[in-house]
């Protein structure tokens, strides 16, 4: 690998963070769905599903993230806890791409069982993430749970499974929201327990491809051994927050690629 512990490529790094690391990035990003709320489990809730949602073109992401929260009446964490089976009629046409209304509706009674029996989203990351600190072993644990009542076969594609290798892009997405911090508003930095310095780059076409590019990934497939590969790289430049540099491999293969409307791709 050729120059990935240079200063020059570290502070090239640094500056693209500077630059992407910042509150507009907001507005043409899935995160400002869990932006719209304030209570934490409003905005962890919001903040998984949209992530969950993040394939496709981003305007659609928003546009299809904004539907699924307006049948949830703007309150996930109401509707979570409170909903009755009544309640769920409402989502039996949601679709975007290929997570339709079975999905749909089997992500709505998960969260539910996830918010009853183990204290929510955090709880369940925190438990998983437990004494090893790895990624893999949270979003296995998360998987597990998460699929612990009966469900539709054609969902469980819709969870990463890391044990097969996935990247888990969306994922680790998720995960750098709830527990990255800096002073930029863009991360929320809720999940206190689980340090940033645990989590993995989520690893989609833009970053990959750039961080090739730059020589910090050699590794041709984009699985899970990419993903340690990568983040491997990038903590010889900050151990304790690697996946700030999402921000900027994302940025120049998103928006310096002259194609202003790029997809997220799964």
């Amino acid at each position: 690998m050729n120059n990935i512990y240079s200063v020059p490529l570290k502070n090239f790094l640094d500056r693209k963070v500077e630059q992407y690391n910042r509150f507009g990035f907001i507005e043409s990003d899935p995160i400002q769905i869990p932006h719209l709320f304030k209570q934490r489990e409003d905005i962890e809730i919001a903040g998984f599903l949209s992530a969950i949602l993040a394939w496709g073109l981003r305007k659609t992401i928003i546009g299809k993230s904004r539907e699924l929260l307006r049948l949830m009446e703007y309150k996930p964490y109401d509707f979570i806890c409170n909903a009755r089976e009544k309640d769920f009629i409402r989502f039996n046409h949601f679709c975007h791409r290929t997570f339709n209304a079975t999905d749909t509706l089997y992500f709505l009674h998960a969260l539910k069982h996830i918010y009853s029996h183990y204290g929510g989203l955090y709880r369940v990351f925190c438990t998983g993430f437990g004494k090893d600190k790895e990624a893999a072993h949270a979003i296995s644990y998360f998987r597990t749970i998460f699929f612990e009542t009966d469900y539709p076969l054609r969902t469980a594609r819709h969870i990463s499974d890391v044990s097969k290798g996935s990247a888990a892009k969306r994922l680790n997405m998720f995960l750098r929201w709830m527990v990255r911090r800096d002073n930029q508003g863009v991360d929320f930095g809720l999940w206190t327990d689980i340090d940033p310095a645990w989590l993995k780059i989520p690893l989609d076409l833009h970053a990959a491809a750039t961080a090739r590019m730059l020589g910090l990934l050699l590794r041709k497939s984009n699985d899970w051994k990419a993903v340690e590969e990568l983040t491997g790289q990038l903590s010889k430049f900050d151990p304790a927050d690697p996946v700030k540099y999402d921000f900027a491999l994302f940025g120049i293969g998103a928006f310096e690629s002259g194609n202003r409307q790029s997809p997220i791709p799964l």
